[in-house]
């Protein structure tokens, strides 16, 4: 299928990947973002990419394949050109590995029979004594239950991600137009043939649905809705620090967040620190539509939970705080495939918070689907046509030809 146009509409990390992917194999890409590139979800996340809060299932072989292939890109990446390498370097890969603290003796139990069904899907962990903690984090909490460290874990600049991908789209023909918002589908035959979109009609012979917590929207415009509905989180940011933090640090609660459909508000510890020195903390959890409003009471939580795995936090200077929207469905799996009721649109999203760490895996994935390659783990979890996905309520389709 080399030759075949493309058109992906995202320009975040997941978008950037198929992107990437799809150029490299020869197919003509065009992606569209009604922003500018990386500018929405993807710059609101904290760049993780874990293996240490998925248990055994289609999400964690995903979450293993990306595990993989990120290193492996990064390196081609670099290795085509000084512009980027450059590119690549801002990326910050950091396989620094993740620490996972339970505080309570019922929180450890889950935590070991977690671990153990991990390990039985290939994820390896080990426990840390009180020795080996204070040696790998000297400031942590010494107030805990069970520490387990997780050594595939690994963050990236989100952002300077996705650029890197998009550079290397763009190396291999791809065409990215930003400020260009899709309005309406183009039907012919009963297929999906072009976009409307605000600078004008973009035709392809498949279109990508990679906008992230708007893909549901922009489904729905297009003739076949989904239900990819936003989720809201927020992170505080310190001031810049002396090394402090050395791993992603989080307690067990994260997971059964993670993994939580409930609509109020959900907050977990989760500590981690960036190149630049500054500390993120985190982690909410809330469904509030789109209302982008910071709440002092949710930045509050947050820092309550954060303290109590790094009480030294207390002394510590807090200079912003920003949220994003995530990209949640309702059985908490991604969206990867063809939409069964509208040829021609394929869908790439739904990965709540861990879109920064599975879209290599995404991109490869959606790749081989597309192509009619083998493809390298089992997609039948992600399928469109999943009771989740199209929801009870969905209303009929509806189409504009031309």
């Amino acid at each position: 299928m080399n030759g075949t146009r493309v058109g992906i509409l995202g320009a975040g990390i997941v978008g950037a990947a198929c992107a990437r992917e799809l150029a490299r194999a020869g197919c003509e890409v065009t992606v569209l973002d009604r922003g500018g590139a990386a500018g929405a979800t993807t710059s609101h996340g904290e760049g993780n990419i874990l293996l240490s809060d998925k248990g055994p299932g289609p999400e964690l072989e995903l979450a293993r394949l990306s595990r993989r292939l990120w290193p492996e890109l990064l390196t081609a990446i670099g290795a085509r050109s000084d512009d980027a390498a450059r590119a690549v370097r801002a990326v910050e890969w950091e396989p620094k590995g993740g620490i996972v603290l339970a505080t309570t003796d019922a929180g450890a139990d889950g935590l070991r029979r977690f671990a153990a069904d991990q390990l039985a899907a290939g994820v390896r962990s080990e426990t840390l004594d009180d020795k080996a903690l204070a040696a790998a984090e000297p400031f942590v909490t010494r107030d805990h239950t069970l520490a387990l460290h997780y050594p595939a874990d690994a963050q990236v600049q989100p952002a300077a991600a996705a650029t890197a991908l998009l550079l290397d789209a763009r190396a291999a023909g791809a065409r990215l137009r930003t400020g260009c918002e899709v309005l309406a589908g183009v039907t012919r035959g009963g297929r999906l043939t072009a976009v409307r979109t605000s600078l004008g009609p973009v035709e392809a012979d498949v279109f990508v649905n990679a906008a992230g917590p708007w893909a549901g929207e922009l489904a729905a415009r297009l003739g076949a809705p989904i239900d990819v509905r936003p989720r809201r989180g927020d992170v505080l940011v310190t001031t810049p620090l002396p090394p402090t933090v050395f791993h992603k640090v989080y307690d067990a609660d994260y997971v059964s967040a993670v993994g939580s459909s409930a609509q109020e508000l959900q907050t977990s510890a989760v500590v981690e620190s960036t190149r630049a020195g500054s500390l993120l903390l985190g982690s909410s959890r809330r469904r509030v539509g789109f209302d982008d409003r910071l709440r002092p009471e949710v930045l509050s939580a947050i820092a309550v939970k954060a303290l109590r795995l790094f009480p030294m936090l207390a002394q510590v200077p807090v200079m912003r705080a920003y949220g994003g929207f995530r990209p949640y469905v309702p059985d908490h799996l991604p969206v990867i495939g063809p939409d069964p009721r509208l040829p021609g649109l394929w869908h790439a999203g739904g990965h709540e918070g861990a879109g920064i760490g599975l879209a290599a895996g995404t991109g490869r994935l959606l790749r081989n689907l597309l192509l009619q390659e083998p493809p390298e783990i089992d997609a039948t979890a992600f399928r469109v046509n999943r009771p989740a996905v199209l929801g009870v309520d969905a209303p009929p389709r509806s189409e504009e030809t031309a």
